[in-house]
């Protein structure tokens, strides 16, 4: 199996052997359920769907997916995502012992939403002067001549929605495996907000 998701729980740090603080992001993944084999023959090609947090309350399954889940004789579950894996038949469970400590692996999750802000916070401007009576301190500043091109140049850095978008993050650590709390440590920049999925894929 190549990848697996979680929860992000948040960061905390931890001592290596020598006394050495690392800092830490623990991600919560309970153990993925195999909900259907894909198959050359009938699919076009081969991978097994795995599905992530078990679904509570049968009602919140649509039809179409609780067709899927009766007929491979499994429960519900919240997300699906597909991966590469052989050896495998419908009720199988893989855990976080996939992952061993030093592994590289990249993670992929929604950043934290910033909602509106300006160009100094958004594309990092370094704004105007600050002094009395400036009245230009944290404005973009010009966008565009008037006669030539009359219009706005593509790609200018402009006030906008900041975060909420698709992040992956590559090379980082694990640096530790805790498999009977399912929790994964994972040394690096990890995306998203603390209780949001993230999906930790093996490789850089």
């Amino acid at each position: 199996m190549t990848g697996i998701v979680g929860k992000k729980l948040g960061m905390t740090q931890i001592f290596s052997e020598d006394g050495k603080a690392i800092p830490v992001t623990v991600i919560e993944a309970e153990p993925s359920c195999v909900v259907q084999i894909k198959t050359l023959e009938r699919d076009g090609y081969e991978s097994v769907k795995f599905g992530f947090f078990e679904i509570r309350k049968t009602k919140n399954v649509n039809k179409p997916m609780a067709g899927v889940f009766k007929k491979s004789g499994v429960k519900p579950y919240r997300m699906l995502r597909e991966y590469k894996m052989g050896n495998l038949k419908a009720g199988d469970f893989v855990t976080v012992e996939m992952f061993s400590k030093g592994d590289t692996v990249k993670v992929s999750g929604v950043s934290k939403g910033k909602g509106f802000q300006g160009v100094m916070k958004r594309h990092n401007y370094k704004g105007g002067p600050a002094s009395h009576g400036s009245m230009f301190y944290r404005a973009p500043g010009s966008i565009g001549a008037s006669s030539f091109p009359s219009r706005v140049w593509k790609n200018t850095g402009l006030p906008g929605h900041m975060g909420s978008e698709a992040v992956t993050v590559k090379n980082l650590k694990v640096v530790d495996v805790r498999p009977q709390q399912n929790l994964l440590l994972i040394r690096g920049a990890v995306p998203g907000a603390a209780g949001s999925y993230v999906e930790v894929i093996k490789g850089d």
